[in-house]
């Protein structure tokens, strides 16, 4: 429910959200101008937790900045990993072995899935459900338990190299792969049961939280907020790196561009990444998981690179400028939910407080990747 907001001279309050508030999920303050329960204005306010990452990265070498990558989306490491072994990769012309390549994104899309479910059971608890989060924990833990059975971490992985991964998956954990994506699939009618088809959840969502594609364009929005909005566009299709290209898997769009939709494409892609992990492990070639000329001191040639990939909040992108140091000259971070977060000031404007809260449940923010 949306109303104008026509007169600016009427009486308003202004109303902190944050920085310690259980809807902004980390350190982020919005300073919100208020006309009663209506949002007359939001203003986000950044930097709380800014860590400098891009400028430690250029103070350090090409491989000392790799844990650094898992600690900016602490719930979807790998894809940084990822990010910034692929774009290093290409700088120093790195091969990278194929079973390498699928362990990368059989590891990757766990990983997906683990932060969409997180997402879930958060977003039904900013809504008033506390239930559906014990049942999106405890799925979440088993593919946790998996993952660091081979990265040997549960949260911030720096599991990558440059040229393959540090450590071969083995039977257990292809076993257990396959016994969890046979659980959680018979556990998704449930999960719509009890969430997606609950009328209250539909009441708070549908219709509400509009975010057009003109809106997601000029803020350079990604990942499944611009996907809710109709725009087909997912960076493992249209930019294909890595062995996406070897797997048959959908790209849930959805045309309403309310909140409903954003929370109905993450839901879709919990199931198409579980079809890519049983196609990955299906394939899965023998071989080496690193390359076996790769340098031990990386020195790319002078040059300037970019690489992105399709992290669990959008498309995150990596630019690095050499100049033929073990040490880059200029690191820059392209992270997708700095960008997604932006629309949120002008998308709020005239909600009501609760709803402009749905809403930014449906941004997924997490908030070390916005500050770095």
């Amino acid at each position: 429910m949306s109303v104008d907001v026509i007169d600016k001279s009427l009486e308003t309050f202004v109303l902190n959200l944050g920085p310690q508030h259980p809807a902004t999920h980390g350190v982020l303050r919005v300073k919100l101008t208020m006309d009663g329960e209506y949002i007359v204005h939001a203003e986000p306010v950044l930097g709380y937790i800014h860590r400098m990452h891009e400028k430690m990265g250029e103070n350090r070498t090409w491989a000392q900045f790799m844990p650094n990558t898992g600690r900016l989306d602490y719930l979807g490491a790998l894809s940084y990993n990822h990010g910034y072994a692929l774009t290093v990769e290409r700088a120093a012309g790195i091969e990278v072995p194929e079973r390498a390549e699928y362990i990368r994104a059989i590891t990757v899309e766990m990983n997906r899935i683990a932060s969409h479910l997180l997402w879930f059971g958060a977003f039904v608890l900013d809504l008033g459900g506390f239930t559906p989060l014990l049942y999106a924990f405890d799925d979440r833990e088993q593919i946790l338990d998996l993952l660091e059975s081979v990265t040997g971490a549960r949260l911030t992985f720096c599991y990558f190299r440059f040229g393959g991964v540090y450590n071969d998956i083995d039977e257990t954990f292809i076993t257990g792969c396959r016994a969890f994506i046979k659980r959680l699939r018979s556990r998704m009618p449930m999960y719509h049961d009890l969430v997606t088809n609950n009328i209250i959840m539909i009441k708070r969502l549908k219709d509400i939280g509009h975010i057009s594609q003109d809106m997601c364009r000029r803020y350079g929005a990604t990942g499944p907020v611009l996907r809710g909005s109709g725009v087909d566009f997912d960076v493992r299709k249209q930019e294909p790196y890595s062995v996406y290209p070897e797997f048959k898997f959908d790209i849930p769009v959805y045309d309403e561009c309310d909140s409903m939709a954003r929370y109905m494409v993450r839901m879709d892609e919990i199931e198409q990444s579980m079809r890519i992990v049983e196609q990955g492990l299906d394939k899965l070639p023998d071989g080496p998981t690193m390359a076996e000329k790769a340098p031990k001191i990386i020195k790319p040639e002078k040059g300037d690179y970019y690489c992105s990939v399709e992290a669990a909040r959008g498309s995150f992108g990596i630019r690095v400028v050499s100049d033929g140091t073990n040490t880059p000259y200029r690191l820059k971070l392209r992270s997708p939910t700095f960008s997604n977060l932006s629309l949120f000031s002008e998308a709020c404007q005239g909600m009501l407080l609760p709803d402009a809260l749905a809403l930014m449940g449906t941004l997924d923010l997490v908030i070390p990747e916005i500050d770095r």
